[in-house]
């Protein structure tokens, strides 16, 4: 079951909330010794989180039989890291034992679809929140039941304090909904800001290259002047993708020479370390990623959720042009500072 979102937080005896969490969603189906890890593409993930098995398969008795619904994240210093899953998904079994001791993911349980011979599906929410708190009354080590809480006051505190400690906002689940496969019941409330960026470069769209574009690549300067590859927006109809062809036509004659990007545009291979708008990476082979330079001179503002490290952790919206806005005044340090918090605590909450 998926969730749409709101822009608030919505409020009502028929509510119960909990913390968004920013990791892989997965199911886990036990059935006694046999475990099944998979993605919400129905990918088995059993192979790049083998520390988790231990765990899963200590929930209960040994021959339970039950079906999990949440989130895969790796938290590090009290707080969760996202590109410490990515590195997750590798072809060597050896890096992935060598990260799984590194840096151990944890398993955060927030619903449960089956039990027994019993299908919840049906069932509303707050009797299969119930059972899972029974599931879970005494959880393993690296086997977490997420905090909920019946006060939407609490739920905004989450939602204000604990974005620093990784966290993607706030769930909102009525209790007398039944869990629905691939319908988006559930609410979510995700953190959303703006910010004004160097548009530096495009990619053609996969169903009209030449004719549409696809995405454009965003950069911010940092505090040495240099202009640093930070997402990309992509959020426009057909048509204005056809119009962007030709509105940004202009900026492609004489783009590379001089281009702030034009190491990466020319390199051939993938550097380790850098985040290239070219560069292929473990989740994306066999796309083309090519894309065209544009003479850095416009600035759009962009809508976005959150900052992870120096590069928006999911794609942006498109908001308007800027043409008032300079491109070199467009910096890293507009971005709003979120202040450090502990997920420790969060549980504390209950």
């Amino acid at each position: 079951m998926l969730a749409k979102p709101q822009p608030v937080i919505p409020r009502g005896p028929e509510w119960r909330y909990e913390p968004k969490w920013d990791g892989f969603r997965a199911l886990v189906f036990r059935d006694g010794p046999e475990l099944l890890i998979q993605s919400r593409d129905l990918k088995p993930l059993n192979r790049y989180f083998p520390e988790l098995e231990g765990p899963l398969r200590a929930i209960g008795k040994p021959d339970d039989r039950f079906v999990l619904d949440g989130e895969i994240v790796i938290a590090t210093e009290g707080a969760l890291h996202f590109e410490a899953l990515l590195l997750r998904i590798h072809p060597a079994a050896s890096r992935v034992a060598m990260l799984a001791e590194a840096s151990p993911a944890s398993y955060v349980a927030f619903d449960l679809l089956g039990e027994g011979d019993d299908d919840l599906r049906d069932r509303p929410f707050a009797e299969r929140r119930a059972r899972l708190e029974r599931r879970l009354a005494t959880p393993p080590p690296s086997v977490h039941l997420t905090p909920a809480t019946a006060d939407p006051a609490v739920a905004e505190r989450w939602f204000d304090v604990f974005e620093g400690a990784g966290l993607d906002g706030v769930v909102a689940k009525r209790t007398d909904q039944g869990y629905v496969p691939g319908k988006r019941e559930m609410v979510k409330v995700k953190h959303q800001r703006t910010a004004d960026c160097v548009v530096a470069g495009f990619r053609w769209h996969k169903n009209g290259p030449g004719t549409m574009i696809g995405s454009l690549l965003l950069g911010l300067y940092d505090g040495s002047g240099n202009l640093q590859h930070v997402g990309v927006t992509s959020s426009f109809t057909e048509a204005r993708r056809r119009e962007l062809v030709t509105e940004l036509e202009p900026l492609r004659r004489d783009a590379l020479a001089g281009h702030p990007w034009q190491a990466w545009k020319e390199a051939e291979a993938e550097w380790e370390g850098k985040r290239m708008p070219g560069a292929t990476s473990r989740w994306n082979r066999g796309k083309d990623l090519s894309w065209e330079p544009l003479r850095p001179e416009r600035v759009c503002e962009v809508a976005y959720d959150h900052l992870q490290g120096d590069r928006f952790r999911h794609a942006t919206t498109f908001v308007r042009w800027r043409p008032d806005r300079a491109p070199q005044t467009c910096r890293y340090d507009q971005l709003e500072a979120t202040p450090p918090a502990l997920l420790a605590d969060l549980f504390g909450d209950g």
